[in-house]
């Protein structure tokens, strides 16, 4: 029986207080967090998740050269960029027509290998990971520390630290050895993107068509003995976080419930196969599903479809809560798809971004951040899928469909196993991650290292396909094509954290619509028309409190793991705001004891 069944029977009159942190600077938009806490029964009653900033980028890109919009778009996110970029050019490059030939795309995965190395691991281990070090612990749950220092690490013999505490210890900031060796491998793995990509994080190489990376045989060493440098630091990460996250479970009984909502995942998919891939919308199956990390919606662990049309198809963009006109009156721009299905006026190809500033309203609007939904065709329903963070949902993805069967890489249909190489002091390591049994804050932290793993392996598959091709001479890495004057495209793709989506629709050799979507609407969306909350939201709420501290002195750690494991953009501070929390007089709150889980 799990906390959450068992908390009904002994509950004590509510204690309910406002608090909020905001912002939680991040870089598509400044993120709120607002929340009523039942100190009482050390529970999270409500909670909004806003943001206050407007972008508008799809209002802008109206009327530009379609083949700008892989440098606009990069700059959508100040860390990465290079997602949005390579996101365009798939969506450009189904416009056009055009396939890049085999060593571009071995090029890019290559350089998007490196981003999820760099991007996953100053994260994990430079701000996730300060919420599960000595110093943090040591101030909000004593008791756990006093207990990681009588338990000895299980997986010891790999990364080297004796006890659960000397493991926490080592993250802690500015201070911790892995917290400082993590910063310089995060140097090491953005020297490999830039071999690929040109600049960090707004790259300079990557055009639709191809790559301006010249293939020469060095670009490729230099990026292997760049990539062999850190593969131990990558091992002894895992076991790190295994250790601490299973430490967890077990001195907090009752810590899954934690950030635990309904298993609602979506993989975009990515690294394509050069050999399968040529990005017609017509084949958009056959080399979705070639891709090494295979695209996926799994609902309640059962995987509804891995079939890229049907994925498009479904999306819709939902208003609710959030600052907009709605465009369903408006003229749309596609009414059928390639093969002729009906594109529905919600989806992002037909979508016009119409802004209506207003005041902040909980009961109402409350959030520049518009809320994507997929529409579950055996349901009806719209559902408020998540990213888990981005590893979550690619890891159970690919190894739900059973798919990817590489020489690193082998996907079990239950689990995915990898494979890394000996490096400079561990030997030949086969990693294996499992899928888990709940969709929670451990376990989107947890998929973090062994993503970052999995990159490491496929990058060490893509250098030796690479090289191989440069050996025979294949170093074409550009192809050309015109412009149409009329085209739609869509790229698929997965940020770091999730998700990543691009609408283009092509009038007169200009961009009519351009939708980006990446994966922080998806994790970050308020309320939808139908009343569902967004998956920040809903993680929260219902969640029950395991910090020690009062409302005096409360940190709200276990809220912002929360947050956090779903990777919210940009690693930065966060401000609690409203001091010790404003004390509500309503006792009675509308969702009191509700699960929302």
């Amino acid at each position: 029986m799990t906390t959450t069944e068992a908390r009904p029977t002994d509950r004590k009159p509510p204690q309910l207080v406002d608090m909020s942190w905001d912002p939680i600077t991040r870089i598509i938009g400044n993120l709120g967090i607002y929340t009523k806490i039942d100190f009482a029964n050390r529970e999270v009653v409500e909670c909004h998740s806003t943001s206050s900033l407007f972008r508008g980028y799809s209002v802008f890109m109206k009327g530009k050269d379609p083949r700008d919009a892989g440098f606009i778009t990069s700059r959508i996110c100040g860390i990465c960029g290079d997602n949005h970029t390579t996101c365009s050019d798939y969506a450009q490059q189904m416009a056009y027509g055009v396939k890049p030939p085999p060593l571009a795309e071995h090029i890019v995965n290559l350089g998007e290998a490196a981003e999820y190395m760099f991007d996953h691991t100053i994260f994990q281990d430079n701000l996730v990971f300060v919420d599960f070090c000595e110093a943090m612990v040591k101030a909000t749950n004593p008791g756990v520390l006093a207990r990681a220092e009588r338990t000895e690490a299980p997986r010891g013999e790999i990364h080297g630290y004796r006890t659960i505490a000397d493991i926490m210890k080592a993250f802690n900031p500015f201070e911790g050895e892995v917290y400082k060796e993590a910063l310089k491998v995060s140097r090491v793995t953005r020297e490999m993107f830039c071999l690929m990509e040109g600049r960090h994080v707004h790259p300079s190489t990557l055009y639709p068509g191809g790559v301006g990376t010249m293939p020469q045989p060095t670009v490729f060493t230099d990026y292997l003995s760049r990539l062999m440098r850190v593969i131990d630091f990558v091992k002894k990460a895992v076991a790190m976080n295994d250790d601490v996250f299973d430490f967890f479970y077990e001195a907090l009984p009752g810590y899954e419930e934690v950030g635990r909502r309904r298993t609602l995942l979506g993989c975009w998919g990515a690294f394509q196969d050069p050999k399968v891939v040529d990005y017609r919308y017509e084949t958009m199956n056959t080399w979705g599903k070639a891709m090494y990390v295979t695209p996926g919606i799994i609902v309640d662990g059962e995987l509804v479809t891995n079939n890229l049309v049907d994925i498009n198809l479904g999306l819709r963009i939902m208003l609710g809560s959030s600052y907009y006109e709605d465009w369903v009156n408006e003229q749309p721009f596609v009414t059928h798809d390639p093969l002729g299905n009906p594109v529905d006026m919600r989806h992002p190809w037909n979508q016009t971004t119409v802004p209506v500033p207003q005041k902040r309203d909980f009961d109402d609007k409350y959030s520049w951040v518009m809320s994507p939904r997929w529409f579950d065709q055996r349901t009806g329903d719209h559902l408020a899928l998540d990213t888990g963070g981005g590893p979550l949902a690619r890891l159970w993805s690919t190894a739900l469909s059973g798919l990817v069967n590489t020489p690193y890489i082998k996907s079990t249909g239950h689990s995915v196993r990898i494979s890394l190489p000996k490096g400079e002091s561990l030997p030949e390591t086969t990693l294996e991650w499992r899928i888990p049994q709940w969709s929670n804050t451990i376990e989107r932290d947890r998929a973090r290292p062994y993503f970052v793993a999995y990159a490491a392996a496929m990058a060490l598959q893509f250098i030796e396909e690479a090289m191989g091709m440069v050996r025979a001479g294949e170093t074409k890495v550009f192809e050309n094509y015109e412009v149409p004057d009329e085209a739609i495209g869509c790229g698929f793709h997965e940020a770091v954290r999730g998700v990543l989506s691009h609408h283009l629709v092509i009038k007169d050799k200009k961009i009519a619509n351009y939708h980006p979507y990446p994966p922080t609407p998806w994790n970050a969306s308020p309320r939808d028309m139908y009343g569902t909350p967004g998956p920040y939201e809903d993680a929260v709420q219902g969640q029950p409190i395991f910090e020690e501290n009062g409302p005096d002195d409360f940190k709200g750690v276990d809220i912002m793991r929360t947050v956090r494991s779903f990777d919210p953009c940009l690693p930065c501070g966060v401000h609690m705001y409203v001091g010790k929390g404003k004390t509500l007089t309503t006792l009675h709150s509308p969702t009191y004891g509700a699960n929302h889980g």
